[in-house]
């Protein structure tokens, strides 16, 4: 009895024993694991983007996989592109998604350019833009190039309030797209003959397409990826307009020929994640995962295409990139596994 009494106590204390021991392991490794499964942990981060909510897409999958790297990440604020880059460059912002090349240099270089902001990686490539109008006007009047709108008698086209000039659904205010139809209507010598028409983008593209759909003819500027080109298609229902050259930059000089000769004004552009560069270099697991995020620019036009054809709320934007990051997964594993190999 003496001797089983013992042996009960031996494997009673083994038994605490080797409880303790496994209790003190996991106490000593479960930080080393967090900090490298979690490597955002308790740092704050503000994303910003411009009041088009088309841009929501694919600046919530930046901020959904940057929450899986432990980042507290704030709610997008809406603000002008110009705001945007100064409060990313002083530090009362951390990142946004939708940073234009071409588009957006001279904004980015009167901010600091790179001495102040983290730009690494693509996000989204091959985004076109440029001057379209309907293709039965085109056809009929043989207008392939906007330069041809200096004749007035071609102009007046596509004059829809009785001023004579040619209509030009262009661009915001802030936005940049609409400095660069300004340079362009000069260089081209259309400013006695087209009028820029700017203000509400998405409520003046509401009229263009009521027109389009009376017969009438129809002169506007768009971007893809947006939901303006399921609507309007290129090649069935408008044609896109050729420039005469290259008149692109802003102090700079920016070749928008393509490779088969036709110039559209604009070259494929790219859109970048830009971000602080001081927080980056802290945050070398979030400065990771923005260089190697990519996006299709084919999702974003189905997404925006689907906001646009029925009424979309904040929560649908959100269960719709939710959506997309799950039948992407292996893709985005692949993302938070760089990141936190970067953070080691």
């Amino acid at each position: 009895m003496r001797i089983i009494t013992l042996c009960k106590k031996t494997i009673n204390k083994r038994i605490i024993f080797g409880a303790l021991l496994m209790a003190f392991m996991s106490l000593s490794l479960s930080p080393a694991a967090s900090a490298t499964e979690l490597p955002g942990k308790g740092i704050s981060v503000q994303p910003l983007q411009s009041t088009l909510s088309e841009e929501t897409f694919q600046t919530l999958i930046v901020c959904k996989a940057l929450e899986k790297l432990g980042y507290d990440v704030k709610p997008i604020k809406e603000v002008d592109y110009n705001v945007a880059y100064t409060s990313i460059a002083s530090g009362d912002a951390t990142f946004m998604a939708v940073n234009w090349v071409p588009l957006h240099n001279a904004p980015y270089k009167a901010a600091g350019g790179d001495k102040v902001f983290y730009r690494k990686g693509n996000y989204v490539v091959n985004a076109a833009q440029g001057y379209l109008i309907d293709k039965k006007t085109a056809e009929k009047y043989h207008i392939t190039n906007i330069a041809q709108l200096k004749d007035p008698k071609l102009a007046k086209l596509f004059d829809s309030n009785g001023n004579g000039k040619a209509d030009l659904t262009g661009c915001n205010p802030g936005w940049g797209c609409e400095k660069a139809i300004n340079r362009q209507l000069e260089a081209y010598g259309l400013k006695n003959t087209v009028k820029h028409n700017q203000g509400n983008y998405a409520a003046m593209m509401a009229d263009t397409i009521a027109r389009y759909r009376e017969g009438k003819p129809i002169l506007y500027y768009t971007w893809t990826p947006y939901w303006v080109s399921d609507v309007l298609k290129p090649g069935k229902d408008v044609i896109w307009l050729q420039v005469p050259f290259s008149a692109l930059g802003e102090g700079e000089t920016i070749d928008t020929q393509l490779p088969n000769g036709r110039n559209y004004g604009f070259p494929p552009s790219t859109m970048h994640i830009v971000a602080n560069k001081l927080w980056a270099e802290k945050n070398p697991a979030a400065a990771k995962l923005f260089a190697v995020m990519t996006l299709p620019i084919a999702d974003i036009n189905t997404q925006n295409r689907n906001m646009h054809s029925a009424k979309t709320s904040e929560a649908d934007i959100e269960r719709q990139a939710e959506g997309w990051i799950e039948s992407h997964q292996k893709t985005v594993d692949s993302w938070l596994k760089a990141a936190r190999k970067a953070a080691d």
